[in-house]
């Protein structure tokens, strides 16, 4: 039974469908139930947030260095808004980005943009101090020159990172330091857990009596009707008859939040849209023969080439996942697909979808993930002896327009009563929620607030959760979407000032 929710504010008789359970659709379901509105939320899946592979809050956007200072600067207000809503679901470490000699970066270039980013940083925590949530704004970033490493590297392995320095210890140990161009940086990107966000958008949904959840639901069919309501068509599927019910529902307002099936739902609303769809996989690896507390670390690489930007994101107990920006890793052949002028739904190729569906081969996994390992050991010589962990982490990615580069991205408005979700990046799914909220204000479709909104007073429920029930909860998922447990576990150290 739900508990009841927010007593401080009414429930509205105004509904909202979300199609689509994922990051997107999660957030914007919290939002609004959390605000009184009753909500329906329909997902495919046996549970919510699935899909690609989230790992990193982008606190920055200091990984891609081709995207906008612009886009930068948002990804990193959206990371400090998104951690405020969702505490639980972060990893608090840093993460080390380094340019390897034969790519054609210059690591001071990227100096510029994160002294911004620090004082963009420093300027939101002076007006509102609850913005303080990756860290001492004056230790944002800090740079590391050749023979700083080398001086780390003859360093007891600490007990316990306290210090930017002591993170740094097991990458000075292990990288083969001719390799760089310096300096390296080190920066408060921090983690961000799949299945912690998981869990929170499960657990909150489940204790707000404005929300309803259909899970193993696909959404067949959508239309608008003559007082702008919307009728929602879906197959349930009945686990006790193996068989499939057909429902329908009636909204009066309609957030497409399909991922990176948004085209499909936008051909049965008769809306237009150009976009693009990716195929990404990381890989779940473990290493035994790790030392250490881990920060994550980046190595920079032209993005399709075989010297493609390679990603170690830590976990608990010796696990590790890799992201190799090849074709032959993270990338796949074929693996974009763009809208044409009769669909707004990119046509992935077949062996796309039956991996997204039905799973991987055992051989693919292993093939790919060896390459992963292989990828990696280039920078980091001895993780040649990690091995396969898990299957991967997966998913496509939807891009709105046609810059396959774009990281910021929330939502847009098409049509009546029409909004969809376009998120690139997980943590743009508050800023898209708080977007619809806007909206359905301006329309007059939900009332005002009477004083300024503070984010995290939106989300009372969501935040009452606790830590404790969010890992275990996290833990289950894992377990049954047959991940390693250590996914789910909380990975988090905080520095001293």
């Amino acid at each position: 039974m739900k508990e009841q929710a927010n007593p401080h504010i009414h429930r509205t008789s105004f509904s909202v469908g979300i199609i689509g359970g994922g990051i997107a659709g999660s957030t914007i379901a919290l939002r609004l139930a959390e605000l009184g509105v009753n909500v329906e939320i329909f997902e495919e899946g046996t549970s919510l947030v699935n899909g690609p592979p989230i790992c990193h809050l982008h606190a920055g956007g200091n990984l891609y260095r081709e995207i906008s200072d612009e886009q930068c600067t948002a990804l990193l207000q959206q990371s400090i808004d998104s951690l405020k809503v969702f505490p639980h679901t972060v990893n608090i470490r840093p993460t080390v980005i380094a340019v390897p000699k034969h790519d054609n970066g210059d690591p001071n270039a990227l100096l510029p943009r994160l002294s911004k980013l620090k004082q963009v940083y420093s300027q939101l925590v002076k007006e509102d101090p609850t913005n303080r949530v990756i860290g001492n704004p004056d230790q944002y970033f800090k740079l590391y020159d050749k023979e700083d490493l080398q001086a780390l590297s003859s360093q007891p392995m600490p007990a316990q990172p306290i210090r930017f320095d002591d993170w740094m210890i097991p990458v000075a140990k292990n990288l083969e330091l001719d390799q760089f161009k310096y300096p390296l940086v080190l920066v408060q990107e921090y983690g961000w857990s799949v299945f912690r966000l998981a869990a929170t958008a499960n657990l909150a949904l489940d204790k707000l009596n404005t929300s309803q959840v259909h899970t193993q639901s696909k959404v067949t069919h959508v239309e608008q009707q003559a007082d702008q309501s919307w009728l929602i068509e879906y197959q349930q599927y009945d686990n006790s008859q193996q068989d499939h019910i057909t429902r329908r529902s009636q909204v009066d307002y309609l957030v497409n939040a399909c991922g990176f099936q948004t085209g499909e739902i936008d051909d049965m609303a008769k809306q237009k849209r150009n976009r693009l769809v990716e195929f990404k996989a990381a890989y779940v690896t473990q290493w035994p023969d790790s030392q250490g507390f881990w920060p994550e670390v980046i190595f920079h690489g032209e993005r399709g080439t075989p010297d493609g930007m390679a990603q170690l994101t830590p976990y608990p107990d010796g696990y590790f996942q890799l992201h190799g920006m090849t074709e032959e890793i993270t990338l796949f052949k074929q693996g974009l697909a763009k809208s044409t002028p009769s669909s707004a739904q990119p046509k992935l190729a077949n062996t796309f979808i039956r991996k997204i569906k039905s799973g991987w081969d055992k051989s693919e996994i292993d093939i790919r993930s060896s390459r992963a390992i292989k990828h990696m050991s280039r920078f980091v010589p001895n993780y040649k002896t990690a091995s396969v962990g898990g299957k991967p982490l997966f998913g496509a990615q939807q891009i709105p327009g046609d810059d396959i580069t774009l990281r910021a991205a929330d939502v847009s408005f098409a049509g009546q009563r029409y909004a969809r979700a376009e998120i690139v990046k997980a943590s743009s799914a508050l800023s898209a929620a708080n977007s619809i909220v806007e909206k359905l204000q301006s329309e007059e479709l939900l009332r005002s607030p009477s004083n300024e909104v503070v984010i995290e007073q939106c989300f009372p429920v969501t935040r009452s959760l606790s830590a404790i029930d969010v890992e275990r909860y996290a833990i289950q998922l894992a377990h049954e979407r047959d991940y390693p447990e250590a996914l789910a576990k909380t990975f988090s150290f905080e520095l001293s000032d």
